[in-house]
């Protein structure tokens, strides 16, 4: 699979604006670019967040023996079962919100010159970026909250199970 070259997105955009571009195109495309960057914030976020609630998801198998919320693979291995399916939604999450932030604005210029046709184009790709990331994000978060409900009903179980 080629990876397309990131020249062909620069001379599009230096045949933009080798015309002035007027004031609402520099303002439609900072509006575009403070999303972007909205999303990318975000989707930093509910990375740090998952990694963190991995983390938190692992803690029965590998807390110390006696501590209310370890397990023992060999004496609960349904506990433990549970408790390693609570974590991956957690990380399916995790590999939705990699793919969004290495989601690119690939666009074709090939045919059109320099001119509105162009920023057009532009446009439809960087709307179509976001788009594709905030649905990525939104998929993220639902599988985030499907696996933190999965990883508090196992310890709900765990803790039950100790308190038998």
């Amino acid at each position: 699979m080629a990876y397309p070259s990131f020249r062909s997105r620069l001379r599009a955009f230096q045949a933009m604006h080798g015309t002035p571009p007027d004031p609402g195109f520099i303002a439609d495309l900072e509006f575009l670019e403070n999303r972007d960057l909205d999303l990318s914030v975000r989707l930093g976020a509910m990375l740090a967040f998952n990694a963190l609630l991995i983390t938190i998801g692992t803690h029965p198998i590998s807390a110390s023996p006696g501590a209310p919320l370890s397990l023992d693979a060999a004496s609960q291995p349904v506990l433990t079962l549970l408790s390693v399916a609570g974590i991956v939604p957690l990380v399916v999450s995790s590999f939705l919100v990699l793919r969004a932030l290495l989601l690119g604005e690939e666009f074709d210029s090939e045919g059109l010159a320099a001119g509105e046709a162009l920023r057009q184009r532009l446009f439809a790709t960087f709307v179509h970026s976001i788009d594709a990331q905030a649905l990525l994000l939104r998929s993220a978060i639902r599988w985030t909250i499907a696996g933190g409900a999965a990883t508090l009903l196992v310890w709900a179980a765990i803790l039950a199970a100790k308190l038998a």
